[in-house]
């Protein structure tokens, strides 16, 4: 090993907090233990969600240790010292990649949006119609995604307060249970009212193991089960999400995101940084400014054009992409073996799909891996109590991507939470599927007909996930 290797395999345990986690054994087809198949990683602390996948080269590491640093580190706004790292904003919701997805993983909804901002809670924006590419259209003066922070001088654009509703119900045994509703409220906007026609969703920042993984899935695979008009009578009709690809200029199939409303990595990433952060890039060379805010601020100081190089850029993208994913833990435990037998039997499985072979991908550790993230990547009507009654390209108001099961359990680990759904209403697994509506409405009934042994097996069977 030469030095050069040796001081980044050190920078990445500085970064990630390493601790001895065995190799990975080969992939184990016979069951779905290793998740990601050789980037499923045996690390059960809080650091799980971190780790770099095995078989990179000398290159591999490197772009995954700058990644990791673009990834964590806060951006300042322009001029600064550190110019690699500056142009913040003028309007953004966080500093860095980070201040969301906290150890790579999944942000919890705000208890206190006063004291605390909206944390990794942002809110889409968007009025009645379509743009010529099928896009949603923006607010005229707050954009595509409300900015509740700003930089020194500049307004914020307003914040939003929450509250909750408890709403009773009761399983067929009579056991209770109560699930939170939660309603919207925006306020302080700098900017004057929003559009009469607007339409929000609100969004909290997932975990991220596995998307590399994902992205390698083929099309065709995909596709495959597709059945929007239920041909097979089972009432789940999943849909491909049709979506603008900005570098090819034309239009492809949604894989990433809570409606499936992006189609890569690539995209997915710049436009993060542009919405997020008010981070420029090559994809998305211009401010993230319309309307009045366009008017204000539009001559403030630049962190260049584009403000993240595309090298930069690049290593952040990889970073993500080659995140390991969490092996399944105690699957021999025989509650755990029956939960997973009534997530079949109960039809979870008609869209959160268990297994898939990866394909081609430029990068040669994610390709034909056997992995098991329990998603479709399609949409699904999941009902009228998650609408959020907002379109999204094809995608409709009552529509959702089935999210990544794997790595669910280890949440509350990494976290510290166990907050769920597109919006983290959902306290716990327990509520998140019940929830669940429209094309699962069938499986929730059954799940609601179980005995208590019986939920209690099949909550504890995705906490093993």
């Amino acid at each position: 090993m030469n030095v050069k290797h040796l001081l980044l395999l050190v920078f990445v345990c500085m970064c990630t907090s390493c601790k001895d986690v065995p190799d990975n054994p080969e992939p184990n087809t016979e069951n779905d233990k290793d998740s990601g198949g050789a980037l499923t990683t045996y690390d059960t602390g809080e650091n799980a969600f971190g780790r770099e996948a095995p078989g990179l080269d000398d290159d591999g590491n490197t772009a995954f240790v700058v990644g990791n640093s673009f990834f964590r580190n806060v951006w300042t706004s322009a001029p600064a010292s550190a110019s690699a790292r500056d142009g913040l904003g003028p309007m953004l919701n966080a500093t860095s990649c980070g201040g969301c997805h906290a150890l790579d993983g999944r942000a919890k909804p705000p208890t206190d949006v006063t004291a605390n901002g909206l944390g990794g809670l942002l809110f889409r924006l968007s009025i009645q119609g379509n743009s010529i590419e099928n896009a949603p259209i923006p607010d005229p003066n707050y954009g595509g995604q409300l900015n509740n922070l700003s930089i020194q001088g500049v307004k914020a654009e307003g914040s939003v307060n929450i509250t909750y509703q408890e709403i009773a119900g009761k399983y067929s045994d009579g056991t209770s249970y109560s699930l939170r509703k939660p309603t919207y409220e925006f306020t302080k906007l700098a900017f004057g009212d929003l559009h009469p026609s607007v339409m929000f969703s609100p969004r909290i920042a997932p975990q991220l193991p596995g998307l590399g993984l994902l992205e390698a899935i083929s099309e065709q695979s995909i596709l495959a089960n597709v059945d929007e008009f239920d041909k097979n009578n089972d009432g789940i009709s999943g849909r491909a999400n049709q979506v603008w690809d900005v570098k090819t200029k034309k239009q492809a199939l949604g894989r990433f995101g809570w409606k499936a409303n992006q189609p890569n990595l690539t995209q997915q990433t710049a436009g993060a940084f542009l919405g997020d952060m008010g981070i420029t890039s090559s994809l998305f060379p211009n401010e993230n400014l319309i309307g009045k805010t366009k008017e204000l601020y539009d001559g403030l100081p630049t962190g260049g054009k584009p403000e993240i190089e595309d090298k930069n850029l690049n290593a952040v993208i990889f970073y993500m992409q080659t995140l390991r994913v969490p092996a399944r833990r105690n699957i021999d435990d025989p509650d755990i073996k029956n939960g997973k037998k009534i997530f079949a039997q109960i039809n979870c499985s008609g869209c959160h799909t268990s297994q898939f072979k990866t394909s081609e991908h430029s990068i040669s550790v994610l390709r034909n891996q056997i992995i098991h993230p329990y998603t479709d990547l399609l949409l699904h009507d999941m009902g009228d109590g998650l609408a959020d009654n907002r379109p999204d390209f094809e995608a409709n108001g009552r529509e959702w991507r089935t999210p990544p099961l794997w790595g669910i359990g280890m949440i509350k680990t990494v976290n510290k939470h166990s907050f769920l759904l597109h919006d983290g209403r959902a306290r716990n697994i327990e509520e998140a599927i019940l929830w669940h509506g429209g094309e699962a409405e069938n499986s929730v009934n059954s799940f609601k007909k179980l005995s208590k042994n019986e939920r209690v097996a099949l909550v504890k069977f995705l906490e093993n996930l």
